[in-house]
């Protein structure tokens, strides 16, 4: 069965802020991931459509959807460490490579 990708973000989110308000930074976060193992939203399934249905929050999406979803979700955006890396391993290459792409 799938989790719905939004509510689940959504209930993550809030764990996580309770969990950093309530304990010292300790480096540790395995159980705040035990925390995030625990959530389970089910969607359930449309056999005549072959969508899934979020009865919580109404995401109506196929499975293709909702990974697609997850995806998204789950990506977290480029920090400036990682935009200089990026150009550093492109300015490192060869001109021929960087040519081809």
């Amino acid at each position: 069965m799938l989790n719905c990708p939004e509510c689940t973000a959504r209930e993550k989110q809030k764990i996580q802020v309770k969990y950093e308000a309530d304990t010292a930074e300790d480096g540790s976060r395995q159980e705040l991931y035990k925390l995030f193992d625990e959530i389970e939203i089910p969607m359930k399934l449309d056999p005549s459509t072959k969508h899934y249905i979020c009865k919580r929050c109404g995401l109506y999406a196929t499975r293709e959807q909702v990974s697609d979803i997850r995806y998204r979700l789950n990506q977290r955006e480029k920090t400036r460490q990682d935009k200089q890396d990026d150009y550093l391993e492109w300015w490192q290459k060869s001109k021929k490579e960087k040519q081809q792409n």
